[in-house]
This record gives C-alpha cells, structure tokens and sequence, in this order.
C-alpha cells in the first residue's frame, strides 16, 4: 500500500480487495519506467468501473493517461461495447499506457492522442465528438479548462469526474496558496455549484469530485 493511502478508513477498505493483476501490473511498469506514482487510488478506480457501466456510457474520454491504471478501470466498464479516448501530454506515458490496457485485453477499445490536451480538446470538438463520460487526472493548473471543454463536449446526462480534489490536504489549508491549489479549489467549487450540473465531492483518498451534466 502507498504511503499516500494514510488513512485508516482507506487502509481497511483496501484490506477488503484481493490484488488486481492487470492493475499490479500497472503500477510495477509506473515504477520500472521511473514515472510519477499518482495513478487514482484502487477505491476509486473501482468507482469508474461500477459508474461507466452504471450510467450506460459508451463514449469517454479521459484526460491523463499515465501508465493506464484508469484507462482499464473505465475501459472495463464499457463490457466490450463503445470506445475510449485517452489524450496524454507525453509519448512515453502512453506507450505504456497503451502497453498496460492492451494486457489487459481492452486495447481495441482506447484511442489515445498524443501531446496538449487543450488543443486534443479543441480537435475533438471540431471533429464532432460527443462524450458520455469524463474522468480529468492530468495537470491542476487546467482543471477549470477542462470542466469548461468537458460541459462543452458533453451528451445530456454526462458525467464528469475529477480525481485529487482534496490535493493531499492543500484544498482545506487555508495557508496554501499556490496556483495549482487555487485552480483546484475554483474546480471543485464549480462541480459543486455549476448550474448545469448536479453532483458530490467524495472525501476518501484524495477526495474525487462526480457531476452529472443536466439535460
């Protein structure tokens, strides 16, 4: 368990799981290839699963791949039927990624694009993209850029998530300052308070922030 579990309600839910060896297998390539160990927790990635398949969505789109600890976990919603589209800053990350998802048996259903996410966003809207599902991971400092596009470029009735919105305890320090901690508090403020959406903030782990977009 990472440290970062600290916990101890997170520490006893995670004792209930047995190991998952697509998503070892994703963190030990994280670690292999010297990459920043942030994927979302395993509560949480089990919450993207249980949602995508819940909520019926067929089209998603993810911003942040990493090494695709949440690629699989949202992929695997779907139960063989739509499509992922996962946008990445760096060509390294989603080799693996892709490396990752094709493992585990779900690589015929995820596209990723490569480089900015905010031109990828800019792309998918002008080729016609519509989207059920959003799960934005990536940098902070755009997360209100990215609940802008993801309003944007939702189906009625989508759902957006948001991982780290408690930024290990920086959101609730009101000493924290920063600009990425500000960006994030602007995020969460408007998941909670958007009138176009309808949704919570879980605290558990590093907090995840869910919204469905009103139809």
């Amino acid at each position: 368990m990472e440290d970062r579990y600290f916990q101890t309600a997170d520490l006893y839910v995670e004792s209930l799981y047995e190991k998952d060896a697509d998503l070892e297998r994703v963190r030990q390539s994280i670690a292999d290839n010297g990459m920043p160990e942030i994927s979302v927790a395993p509560g949480y990635g089990r919450l993207l699963t249980l949602l995508v398949g819940m909520s019926g969505a067929k089209r998603l789109l993810e911003i942040g791949a990493l090494g695709g600890y949440s690629g699989i976990c949202l992929a695997r919603g779907l139960n063989g039927e739509g499509k992922l589209f996962s946008l990445e800053l760096k060509e390294e990350f989603a080799a693996v990624a892709r490396a990752n998802v094709e493992a585990a048996g779900l690589g015929a259903i995820v596209e990723y694009r490569i480089g900015e996410a905010l031109p990828a966003l800019e792309k998918l809207d002008e080729e016609g993209e519509r989207f059920d599902f959003f799960f934005i991971d990536a940098d902070k400092g755009n997360y209100v850029n990215y609940l802008d596009w993801a309003i944007r470029l939702a189906n009625p009735g989508a759902l957006i998530v948001g991982d780290n919105a408690l930024l290990h305890g920086k959101t609730m320090d009101p000493a924290a300052k920063g600009n990425s901690v500000q960006i994030v508090r602007e995020f969460n403020k408007r998941m909670a308070t958007d009138p176009r959406l309808e949704g919570t903030i879980l605290p558990a782990y590093d907090g995840l922030c869910i919204a469905r977009v009103k139809g």
